[in-house]
Order: C-alpha cells, then structure tokens, then sequence
C-alpha cells in the first residue's frame, strides 16, 4: 500500500515536473476521470458525480452534490431520453473546455448582436429545473433538516472495489484530455500576462512567409508584415521580440510576434546601458522605422553624467551592441530639452537650422535651414523630419532660408555701382562741354583740317605697326639664319682640326718606325 501510495505520488509529481503544470491541476483531472468511471459503470439518472481522492491513502470519497433551489414542477422525461443522457455522459468528459468557450464566445456575440436579453427568455430560464445539478426544498429539508436555498447538499455514495476496462479506458481518455488542456490553459495565462512585452527566443523554422519562434513551453508565430526588412532568420538564432498579442486556438495558444515595435528598442536600451535601468537617465521618447533608422531622446537632471555619452559608449562600444541587436539599423541618439526650440533643432540633427517658429495651440513648428542643409534636413525621402515630428510630437514644416549673406553682397554690389556710374556721367558731360566750347572758339576750316589730320594719322598708324612687325619678323629670321650658318662653320673648323691631329699621329708613327 506504502508503496502504491510512493509509485503515485512520485507519478503525479512527475507529470507536474514534465508539462509544468501545477500538483492541484493534476489532482483534479485524476478525480474528474474517476467520476467519469463510476458513471460509466454505477452511475444513476440524475447524479451529479463528484470525486475526492487522496493521493496519500490512495482511497477516494464519491458524492451526489446538488445545490438547493425553490419547490417547481419537475420536466417530464421518457425511458428513451435516460438512455440518450446516459450515453452522453461521458462523451461530455471527454470534450475540450475550448469547445465550450467556443460556444459562450458565439452566445456573447448574439447576445451583443440582439442587445440585452429578453425578459421572457429570463422567466423560462428561472423556471427550469435540472433534477440533475439541483434538489428542490422540500426534498432537501428531508436529507437536511437545517437546508436552504442556493446550499451545497453532498450525497455519499458507496465506492466500487474496482472499475471495468470500458471505464478504466474513458477515465484515461479523461486524463490525457484534462492534461493536453490544463497545460494550454497554463500556457495561455503564461503568455498572456507576457503580452505587450519583449521577449528574446531562438528560430526554429520557417514555414513559406512565417518565421517559427521558440519561446521555451510554446512556439511564437512571427508574420512577414512584422518582420524588418531585408533581415535573414537563420534556425537557432537568437533573437528579442514583442509579444503582440495572445489569442486561444483549440490546437493551442497563438502568439503572435513583432520585430518592428517600438518597444523592442527601448527593451534593448534598458537591457545594453546600466544607466538607464539604474534610473540615472531616462528615455523619453523613442521613433523608429524599423530596419532603416531611430531616434532616442534622452535626458538627466545629473550634472556629472552624459546622457549621449553614456548611450553610446567607449569607442561606442553600447550602441554597436544595440545596432546589431537590432539588424543594423542606424540609431540617433538625442539630447531631451524641455523647450520645444531646442528639442525640435536637437531632433532634426545632423542639419543645422536657423531658427524655428513655433505655434503652441495647434503644435506646429516652422524651422528655417541654409539650402546646402535643406536635403539632410528632409532626409531620403522625408525620414529625418517623420522621425523628429514622431520624436517631438510637433508637426514640423521645413522651410529654405534665404541666405542673407547672399543678399547683403548683392545689395553692396548695387551700392558700389550706381556712385560709379553718377561720376562716369557727370565727367562724360564736363569732356563733351569742354570740347564743344573749343570747337565753339575755332573757326571752322581749321577744325576740319584738324579733323582730316587726325584721321590720316588714325590710318597711317596701323600701316606703321605692319612695317614695324615684318622688319621683326626679317631680323628675326636673318638672326635664325646667322646663327645657323656660324654653327655650320664652327662644326667644319672641329673637322679640320682633327684630321691635322691624326696626320700629325700617323706621321710621328712611321718615324718611330724608320728609326
């Protein structure tokens, strides 16, 4: 018996051990298969089977339990419809409890469809009895002297020395299911509770478009439209995602994943730099387009630390870590200002801006930028000013200022020109005054000689420059020609001299010979 009693309990702590279940939830499927047993082979019309088992003895207690309602007229049932219910009983043990949170789902939709429900429907309800679950007063005040409405009445009911092998066979069919059940339930309130949060798991396979994730007791489901772009999920990599919702399936709990919330990055934040775990620095705000780029505003009331240097580290070593955490997506990291000027011009760096206008009531802000800092201010494609507005909350419109550099050159170029031309005009008119009183005091044959002078002399002096070019060009020429003629000269004196020099050689040969 010692020993049974050890096989069994031992056996119980096993399964709680192996599916994670907890030992009351295993005890409970253990008394639901026995009461499915006794009414498989004893039980009776009408009986509400309950069983209470004692795992350290080994023995259970069987009860009739009915709760005690009003005196009513009981329904009356035919021999065929005790039959019928007999059959149905164990069927009924053996079906999932999702089946019937299937069936209250659909009763709560038609009922919200319908509205509120009716008051007819409410009286029939009140009206019925279930000679099965309940006991009328009168009946109760028999068993009970001191029963009353709405109390538990418990009928012992005598306990069989053994179970047939149909019975034996519908109680384990009642522990498997009770277990395969229990165990989504657990599951499913594990999950649930992790909803809206991160988590890290390890892929496990890809199925067409959807990535499998294990997340320990359950696979997570990871739809293509919550994956970041262009990254690869190689099986058994690691990797941090946000738990975006948990629905029951009667397979089991669907949790669905996300790679592309916001939250994954704040997540990694608290998890990568000490600092803001700690409570020295908080993160304010954060924007991301998930694979491309993100903002993170940060801020302390600290003076001894940086809140932007502290994030991203020695050599930048932290934010390296969140980079690749998060699939070489490009991170910004931004100093929080309470004034919206200084935090709107901090959240669209790396441009430089001029000046913001600021519209408090309906939260818009103008921000003015040089035209060689328009481009990075926009970003590719409108990111940088998305991601400022979603990081500040204002609706940003940016604006190209004219450069009042360019414009004060411009003025000063007009200024210096328009004294210039009132001097050229006032001395053009002196010269032509000037002139026409000489003209005014000469006669005028003289002028006209004067005139025909000075137009032989304009015509002869271009033909004197011609003269004076093609006298160069000869002296050059003749220069040339010299030049020529004295190195032809100087090449035969060389050649003269060096044929005497070899007569002279030959000559005091042949007299060292003679002698």
């Amino acid at each position: 018996m010692i020993r049974d009693m050890t096989e069994l309990t031992n056996a119980i702590k096993q399964i709680c051990d192996e599916k994670g279940l907890s030992y009351d939830a295993v005890l409970s499927t253990i008394e639901s298969a026995l009461a499915a047993a006794y009414r498989k082979d004893f039980g009776k019309k009408n009986q509400n089977i309950v069983v209470e088992f004692n795992p350290e003895t080994t023995k259970s207690k069987i009860y009739d339990v009915k709760t005690v309602v009003e005196d009513m007229p009981e329904e009356e049932e035919t021999e065929d419809d005790e039959s019928v219910e007999e059959e149905k009983m164990t069927e009924k043990e053996i079906k999932t409890d999702e089946s019937v949170k299937v069936k209250s789902e659909k009763l709560k939709d038609e009922t919200k469809e319908t509205g509120e429900d009716n008051p007819e429907d409410k009286e029939e309800e009140v009206r019925k009895f279930n000679p099965k679950t309940e006991i009328q007063l009168s009946d109760a005040k028999m068993i009970k002297k001191t029963a009353k409405i709405d109390d538990e009445i418990k009928m012992k009911l005598e306990v069989p020395e053994g179970y047939g092998r149909m019975a034996a066979q519908t109680a384990k069919q009642v522990i498997i299911q009770r277990l395969r059940e229990a165990e989504r339930e657990m599951i499913f309130t594990d999950f649930k509770d992790k909803e809206k949060e991160v988590v890290s798991g390890v892929v496990q396979r890809r199925e067409g478009k959807i990535v499998l994730v294990d997340l320990g007791k359950a696979a997570g489901v990871l739809p293509p439209d919550e994956m970041i772009h262009g990254e690869n999920y190689q099986p058994g990599d690691r990797i941090k995602v946000y738990v975006k919702e948990v629905n029951s399936r009667p397979k089991g709990p669907e949790i669905i994943l996300s790679r592309t919330s916001d939250e994954i990055l704040r997540k990694v934040f608290y998890l990568e730099i000490p600092e803001i775990s700690n409570g020295l620095i908080d993160l304010k705000s954060v924007a991301r387009e998930a694979g491309y780029r993100s903002k993170v505003a940060v801020w302390t009331d600290s003076d001894n630390v940086d809140p932007i240097g502290s994030c991203v580290g020695q050599r930048g070593a932290r934010i390296q870590t969140i980079i690749s955490e998060l699939g070489n997506e490009k991170v910004d990291i931004i100093q929080y200002d309470e004034d919206p000027i200084k935090f709107i011009s901090n959240a669209l760096s790396p441009a430089k801006i001029i000046g913001i206008k600021i519209n408090e009531k309906e939260k818009k802000a103008e921000a003015k930028v040089a035209a060689d800092q328009l481009s990075l201010a926009i970003g590719k494609g409108g990111q940088n000013v998305r991601l400022a507005a979603k990081l500040t909350g204002w609706k940003i419109d940016i604006v190209e200022d004219k450069a009042p550099e360019d414009l004060k050159k411009a003025q000063d170029e007009e200024e210096v020109k328009k004294p210039d031309k009132k001097d050229n005009g006032k001395d053009e008119g002196k010269k032509e005054n000037t002139k026409e009183k000489k003209e005014e005091n000469k006669p005028e044959g003289k002028s006209e000689k004067l005139e025909d002078k000075k137009d032989d002399k304009k015509n002869e002096k271009p033909k004197d420059d011609k003269k004076k070019k093609e006298k160069a060009d000869e002296k050059k020429a003749e220069n040339k020609s010299g030049n020529e003629s004295e190195k032809v000269e100087k090449n035969k004196d060389e050649k003269k001299k060096e044929n005497k020099d070899e007569e002279k050689r030959s000559e005091d040969k042949k007299e060292k010979t003679d002698k």
